[in-house]
């Protein structure tokens, strides 16, 4: 669930309108041309056996709706797991902990074998989380190391937290830097041609590539406050130093990439895909967003997702419901990324289970004390990793890259 206070506050105004084995991926050349497939993952999930004897997001409050009027007509309070969870799916794991080695390396092992070549991790800065979870940072380390052994990279998705400004960012990416940047998995993306410097013959082939960071609600944060960041003489600026990323900010409105450009930002990405709820998600602009982009040196990136619902944490917001339609949903935003001709898409999510966006396998589910029945893939547990592979085969595959005809037994 991404910052359920600022989503809130846009859907208000919008609201009318076993296992295949590692080698499976291929690995990640860090090309101009190459083609770049990344995900969203939320390490944000806990239960008894992990967590101090608690479920953490398995049991996500019901969030109330703006007007009590309408709020009053919809349940309230919480979750109970293990049988009653926050998402319309059930997880083929159970309500997990994203602390289990066991799920982590299945995860990894899921989003290898399903073509993905950087797991973009929600991060928080350390002792802070959202309001549903708990602090995650300690599992980085881990994280970064398996996705070394499946051959993917690690990205992060910097989540808004209170009071952030060009200060605190300094410091997350300083953080983030001086903590992981010598690990061989962390992602890095080639300096954009626009970025390049005047000692650029001087630097070494690690220096042409730079860490790629998300920043979600990135329109959170004043301008003012971003260029001190990436501006190059900025006065918290990172820029040709041992601290210099590429800021990618989040795109919701067609008027965003403006403001991006002028705060400094490297590119763009647009998260939600439930096409129509902002300008970001709705595919015909992306064409009109990735010429911007070409003409003024930025990184677009849009984000494709399966489908859309969140009906079980916002009971009210039918309307932002979109029907994964058994995978043609997600096959027509595949390929209208590609209609846009770009290099790197984000897929919104490998799991995020409260908006129903995830690609993790899912089982047919009932909850017996309830009567609920939940949702279910209509080609079985693993059907979006199969397709995932197809489309990224069919899309983001160059010619000269092998892939593996299909997944072969990834849920038994």
């Amino acid at each position: 669930m991404k910052n359920e206070s600022t989503v809130e506050e846009f859907v208000a105004k919008t609201h009318h309108v076993k296992n295949q084995p590692a080698s499976i991926a291929p690995h990640l050349l860090e090309d101009d041309d190459e083609y770049s497939v990344q995900i969203f993952y939320y390490p944000w999930y806990g239960n008894p056996e992990f967590d101090y004897g608690k479920y953490y997001h398995w049991n996500h409050r019901f969030i109330p709706h703006w007007d009590p009027n309408i709020s009053k007509n919809y349940p309230t309070g919480f979750h109970v797991p293990p049988l009653d969870i926050g998402s319309n799916f059930y997880p083929f794991l159970g309500p997990y902990s994203s602390r289990n080695p066991a799920v982590i390396e299945q995860h990894m092992k899921w989003m290898s074998s399903a073509g993905i070549d950087v797991v973009i991790v929600s991060w928080f800065p350390p002792e802070i989380s959202d309001e549903q979870g708990h602090p995650w940072d300690d599992l980085i380390p881990t994280l970064l190391d398996v996705a070394a052994k499946y051959r993917m990279k690690l990205s992060f998705h910097m989540e808004p937290y209170k009071n952030r400004n060009g200060e605190s960012l300094r410091t997350d990416i300083e953080y983030i830097i001086d903590k992981y940047g010598n690990h061989s998995a962390l992602y890095r993306m080639k300096r954009p041609k626009s970025r390049k410097t005047t000692n650029d013959e001087k630097n070494s082939r690690r220096d042409q590539y730079l860490p790629l960071l998300y920043f979600y609600d990135s329109y959170l944060v004043s301008s003012d406050e971003w260029k001190k960041l990436t501006g190059p003489s900025g006065e918290l600026t990172v820029r040709d130093s041992k601290y210099d990323v590429l800021f990618i900010g989040l795109l919701v409105k067609s008027e965003d990439r403006h403001s991006l450009l002028a705060a400094g930002f490297d590119g763009f990405y647009t998260y939600f895909t439930a096409k129509g709820f902002s300008y970001g998600s709705t595919p015909s602009s992306w064409p009109s967003l990735s010429a911007f982009c070409r003409k003024n040196g930025l990184v677009f990136i849009p984000s494709v997702g399966p489908g859309y619902d969140d009906r079980r944490v916002r009971p009210w917001n039918a309307a932002n419901y979109r029907d994964r339609m058994n995978g043609k949903y997600y096959a027509d935003m595949f390929e209208m990324a590609h209609i846009a001709k770009v290099n790197i898409i984000t897929i919104t999510s490998f799991n995020e289970w409260h908006e129903g966006t995830q690609i993790e396998p899912a089982i047919p589910f009932t909850n017996n004390n309830t009567g609920f029945v939940y949702s279910t893939y209509d080609q079985g547990p693993e059907q979006y990793l199969h397709q995932t592979l197809d489309l990224v085969k069919k899309y983001f595959t160059p010619m000269h890259r092998i892939a593996p005809e299909k997944i072969v037994n990834i849920v038994k």
